[in-house]
């Protein structure tokens, strides 16, 4: 069967060049039509005429900013838009890609008749197959998100799906899952409909011009120089695409935008005999590695195949993108699929095989956000195939932080700030995006870790703890030990677990967190940003007190825990300030807030205060000592009384560890266990680390790992940036009111906001809740992202989640809204809102019920208890 399919295509009529036909362009075409001369200057230029570019104009002019020119190298939606399989669907793992795909949705679903260009909408619904129980788990976690917030969505039977698509052969599958208001569009025509309601709101649109440099002067956009003359703007905006990367480079302040491009197929069929009805619903066989639509009565079909082509290394290759040379041997593995899910394909003829290119990131996520070193340089590339998905949103949310300095919706997960220049290397960003592009259809279990471009940033005892069966994992391009493989362990089994279940490293974190409780473990955290502010002067304090929520005017040694809000009151940042002088301060952030936190330092420091910031994060490794031994094991290697009268909690001081001086000691764990952090120069860290080891054998030291600190800070309620906390959480909201310097007359960025909301209450509160009637070894393990129900009414989603070895169960984070039954507005959240509640954490369509706590950090668990000695309904809160 498939070799005389390849036969028809590889015959005298298939050809190779094909290009999409001019589509119906309207009043778009006048939008794209050039005037004699570009104007000299503008609010904001926006690079790029494809789905992006134009959806950013387009929301741009719906904010009211009009003075807005958008360039585009070639023709408009001539770009990777034009290639697009026009398949736009809501179903995703992320929740920000959730809403800007639902967005998507409904924004194309009205645009025809905003703008009278017809965008080939048409509502088929999609149908995700399941060939496995692993991939069912995963669409049930899916469906129960998506339900949660309104969009329609069931898992079937293999049976549903047949009569859905009687053209599919289902005999394989064991469910699936149907989202009946996915679409299918023209991508091409929505970009030239988005184009054209923007020119009619005043911007000004030019095809067949280039952009040869972005003007930056004092780290600020001044404009941009074209093959047909300068522009001068306060804004710019990189949708470039493919060609983005090298567009970043083309500055005098570059910008790093780590993506690269991949070869995409995919083949277009004759119509069938009786052509399939336009509301045939896309099929999405995961597990087959393949997509299928309608076109035109025919098929479109592609996928994500296991190995990748890059291309396009080096330089602009193409001002339009064509089609790229057809490989119907690369090709073959999917069209097996294809022929296995629809068998009657054999009789139809292909017209072509289309081969374009896609752009992939080294995360699978789009990129979007401000340049952290060029003030007005923002950026909207790197789809990863979903750019029709995303056009609407992203372009929303980006127009919403030029406009507003900030995006509606916590975006921090696809911000261009969670990369660092480490992440542009060609040569890693081509190894990378060959295991991006079959990950995007590769089943996506909890704690996966990517494969390449790994040992990139390592802490100098990585040998050391590599040799003692260390398992890695890596956050901003550092290894971190995620926990340590005992002699008697199959590795090689640990390392092929992978399930939605209990995991196989269950009882090896649990022997972990079980020496911290009891002993002393060391855990290697060298990845943790670490910044110093100094100053001939008081101008560092004096700074510092306007940036961080917390008082940092305390004695010389003391560590003070405290936000970096934004002028909404949420959390930029969640750090640790030790203050090591009058005038210098040392600040430990979350790993990957090295390049976002040095960003927003640089923005809001004066100018001229003679203010130093230097990043020392490569000048330090940090151990951290955790467990109740670890205080002997520091003062006999220090010769110094290291007990809470001599050296009390959250406090710092320099001291020599064995033979090594210089050693910054502080005494907090990040988990809220007895124990220190020791900051060690890093031509130290091997000497301290032996010394540590061999003074605390007596002590019962062992190595420990993340997934230990992970179960050990969430039992306590400790909350971590990126999970929980986010640019949209206020520490109100948190239970961190008593780290804000509200009521001592300080002003901080951020004041006013915590002001009226103590005023006026809280909206979301975040939540302990703990599994009542779940079963570790049998039931499906909460992750993160799973819908809260009270009193059976959705009232939000969980944030993180990990086994409680002391309590013996599950411990979920989560922020609970109240929303009224009447209008579903938020109201205020009150203690007596949560108390009063009866809970459920739904896990991929199961509901467990869980207890709902709120207590300060330390009340709970600052003995060492189990479970029989902790009731459960204490747990509940008075």
């Amino acid at each position: 069967m498939l070799h005389r399919l390849l036969a028809v295509v590889r015959g005298p009529g298939s050809r190779r060049g094909w290009q999409k036909g001019s589509p119906a362009r309207g009043s778009a075409s006048a939008a794209a039509a050039p005037p004699v001369a570009l104007p000299a200057q503008a609010q904001v230029v926006v690079c790029g005429g494809g789905i992006m570019g134009t959806s950013v104009a387009y929301h741009l002019s719906k904010m009211g900013w009009k003075d807005v020119v958008l360039l585009e190298q070639g023709r408009l939606a001539a770009g990777s838009t034009r290639f697009c399989a026009g398949i736009l669907s809501t179903a995703r793992h992320l929740a920000i890609e959730q809403k800007m795909a639902d967005y998507s949705n409904k924004l194309y679903h009205q645009l025809e008749q905003e703008t009278g260009i017809q965008t080939g909408y048409t509502r088929t619904g999609s149908i995700f197959l399941a060939q496995t129980q692993d991939r069912l788990i995963s669409l049930k976690r899916i469906s129960s998100r998506l339900n949660v917030v309104g969009i329609p969505c069931e898992i079937v039977s293999p049976r549903k799906v047949a009569e859905l698509h009687p053209l599919l052969n289902v005999h394989d599958l064991v469910g699936a899952m149907h989202v009946p208001e996915d679409a299918v569009v023209s991508s091409a025509d929505v970009a030239l409909a988005l184009a054209s309601a923007a020119s009619q709101s005043g911007v000004q649109i030019y095809d067949r011009t280039s952009i040869l440099h972005v003007m930056v002067k004092r780290g600020q956009v001044t404009g941009v120089e074209t093959d047909k003359g300068q522009i001068q703007c306060q804004y710019f905006v990189n949708c470039a695409g493919q060609w983005a990367y090298e567009l970043g480079l083309c500055s005098e302040e570059p910008v790093s935008i780590p993506l690269h491009a991949c070869e995409h197929f995919y083949l277009l069929t004759r119509p069938w005999e009786t052509p399939l009805p336009s509301s045939t619903p896309t099929v999405v066989d995961a597990d087959g590695r393949i997509y299928i639509r309608n076109w035109q009565g025919g098929i479109l079909s592609g996928g994500f195949e296991k190995n990748p082509k890059p291309i396009f290394t080096e330089g602009k290759n193409q001002l339009e993108i064509q089609n790229l040379q057809e490989d119907w041997d690369h090709f073959e593995p999917l069209l097996s699929s294809l022929l296995r899910r629809m068998p009657q394909l054999e009789t139809l003829e292909i017209m072509k095989l289309v081969n374009c290119p896609e752009t992939f990131t080294p995360d699978m996520r789009c990129i979007m956000g401000e340049s952290p070193s060029v003030r007005g340089y923002f950026v909207l590339v790197g789809m990863n195939s979903a750019g029709l998905s995303f056009g609407g949103g992203a372009g929303k949310y980006l127009a919403e932080w030029m406009v507003h300095g900030y995006p509606s919706e916590n975006v921090w997960e696809l911000d261009l700030k969670r990369f660092g220049a480490l992440q542009s290397s060609r040569t890693f960003l081509r190894h990378r995006v060959m295991e991006v592009m079959p990950l995007l259809y590769d089943l996506k279990v909890p704690r996966w870790d990517f494969q390449t471009g790994r040992q990139l940033r390592t802490s100098p005892l990585y040998d050391r703890l590599d040799a003692q069966g260390a398992r890695w994992m890596e956050k901003h391009g550092f290894e971190r030990p995620k926990y340590f493989v005992p002699p008697d362990k199959d590795l090689l089994a640990l390392e092929q677990s992978k399930t939605f279940y209990k995991p196989d490293w269950f009882e090896i974190v649990g022997s972990e967190v079980k020496c911290c409780k009891e002993a002393v473990c060391v855990i290697d955290m060298s990845s943790f940003t670490k910044f110093e502010i100094t100053s001939p002067g008081d101008q560092a304090l004096a700074a510092l007190q306007r940036l961080f929520s917390n008082d940092l005017d305390v004695p010389v040694g003391h560590v003070v825990h405290t936000g970096m809000l934004n002028e909404r009151g949420g959390h930029e940042n969640d750090c640790s300030v030790a203050r090591l002088g009058k005038r210098s301060f040392f600040m430990i952030s979350p790993t990957d807030q090295q390049v976002h936190c040095w960003a927003w330092l640089k923005k809001y420091m004066p100018e001229d205060s003679n203010l130093i910031l230097e990043d020392v994060t490569w000048k330090y490794t940090a151990l951290n000592l955790i467990g109740p031994r670890a205080v002997d094991v520091l003062s006999e290697l220090s010769y110094a009384p290291m007990t809470p009268d001599h050296f009390p909690s959250l406090f710092c001081k320099e001291m020599s560890v064995g033979y090594a001086n210089g050693i910054r000691v502080m005494s907090m764990t990040h988990t809220g266990e007895p124990g220190f952090m020791l900051y060690i120069p890093i031509e130290y860290a091997l000497h301290v680390y032996n010394e540590v080891m061999s003074v605390g054998q007596k002590y019962g030291i062992r190595n420990a790992g993340y997934y230990a600190l992970r179960s050990l800070r969430i039992e306590k309620f400790f909350a971590f940036w990126g999970q929980d906390l986010n640019t949209l959480t206020t520490p109100l909201e948190c239970g961190g009111e008593s780290r804000v310097k509200l009521d001592k007359g300080v002003d901080f960025i951020g004041r006013d906001a915590l002001l009226q909301q103590r005023q006026s209450g809280v909206y979301k509160r975040l939540t302990m809740f703990i599994l009542d009637d779940h079963d570790t070894d049998l039931d499906l393990w909460p992750w993160w992202g799973e819908p809260i129900y009270r009193n059976g009414r959705y009232v939000g989603k969980t944030t993180s989640s990990a086994y409680g070895y002391t309590l013996e169960r599950h411990v979920c984070l989560g922020f609970v809204h109240n929303f009224s039954e009447d209008t579903g507005e938020e109201q205020v959240v009150t203690a007596d809102f949560i108390n009063r509640g009866e809970y459920e954490i739904d896990i991929a369509g199961h509901r467990f019920q869980a207890k709902a706590k709120l207590y300060p950090v330390s009340s709970l668990l600052t003995h060492k208890r189990r479970k029989e000695d902790v009731e459960l309904s204490d747990l509940h809160g008075k």
